[in-house]
């Protein structure tokens, strides 16, 4: 995929543990890893077609990928990538906390840290 196409990404995380492990609340306007065996590079644009718990419709969320996870990545890290939310689409963090609750001071594991 060249770098000035917008790749568009559907991603279902419909329960707490699946968001838990996605979430990048470190990010300035947060942001989700995306697993994904797509060849997307660093700071490409790219369109989430997000499915969140139990919503009915799907939410359209923009950002820019800042996190590679490559194929056979030490520790078994799933493929992937990170994606920083776009300034307009970051109150979509507000809406993913107010999900994950309490899970957000948990010391499990997620894929990115």
């Amino acid at each position: 995929m060249r770098d000035d196409e917008q790749a568009i990404l559907e991603v279902s995380l419909t329960d707490t543990t699946a968001l838990y492990g996605a979430y990048m609340s470190f990010l300035k306007n947060g942001g989700l890893f995306v697993a994904t065996h797509q060849g997307i590079g660093l700071g490409q644009e790219v369109l989430l077609l997000l499915s969140l718990m139990d919503e009915p419709e799907k939410l359209p969320v923009a950002g820019k990928v800042v996190w590679l996870t490559p194929e056979g990545a030490q520790g078994n890290r799933q493929a992937g990538i990170g994606v920083e939310f776009s300034e307009q689409d970051a109150g979509i963090s507000a809406k993913i906390e107010n999900y994950l609750g309490g899970a957000l001071s948990s010391e499990r594991l997620t894929h990115t840290l």
